[in-house]
C-alpha cells in the first residue's frame, strides 16, 4: 500500500467512526411536557440539522401538542414522520407546524425526517 492509498483508508475509518458516533452516542436532548391550563402537554421542538429536543417526554392518556419549528431549508427536513401514530406532516421552513396526538399506551415510539436522517424519540409514560 502505498501513502495514498493510506491516507484514504484512514479518512474513511475515520468518517465511518464519526457516522456511527453522531448516531448512535452523541448527546441527546431531553424534555418534558408542559401541560397547559386544558390539560394539553406541550412541548416545542426546533428542527435545525436534527430535532432539539430529540427526546420528548409526555404523560399516556393525555393529548399532546407538539410544535415544530424549522429553522431551515435543508431538504432533510421537510417532512415529519411519526409512524407508530399514522402521523406524516410537511414542515415548511421558518414556519412552526402543530402535531396533535393522543398516547394511549406507555412506550418510546420514533419520529423521523422523510429520508430517516434525523431521528428523536417521544417517551409515553
Amino acid at each position: 500500500m502505498d501513502t495514498a492509498e493510506i491516507i484514504v483508508t484512514l479518512s474513511g475509518l475515520a468518517l465511518a467512526g464519526f457516522v456511527i458516533w453522531y448516531f448512535f452516542f452523541s448527546a441527546r436532548q431531553t424534555a418534558s411536557a408542559v401541560s397547559s391550563s386544558g390539560g394539553v402537554q406541550q412541548v416545542d421542538i426546533t428542527v435545525k440539522g436534527g430535532y432539539s429536543p430529540d427526546v420528548i417526554e409526555v404523560e399516556r392518556g393525555k393529548p399532546v401538542q407538539l410544535s415544530f419549528y424549522r429553522d431551515e431549508e435543508n431538504s432533510c427536513s421537510e417532512e415529519l414522520l411519526l409512524p407508530d401514530f399514522s402521523i406524516r406532516r410537511d414542515l415548511p421552513a421558518y414556519k412552526t407546524t402543530l402535531v396533535e396526538l393522543l398516547p394511549q399506551q406507555a412506550g418510546t415510539f420514533t419520529f423521523t425526517c422523510g429520508m430517516g436522517m434525523l431521528r428523536g424519540s417521544l417517551v409515553v409514560k
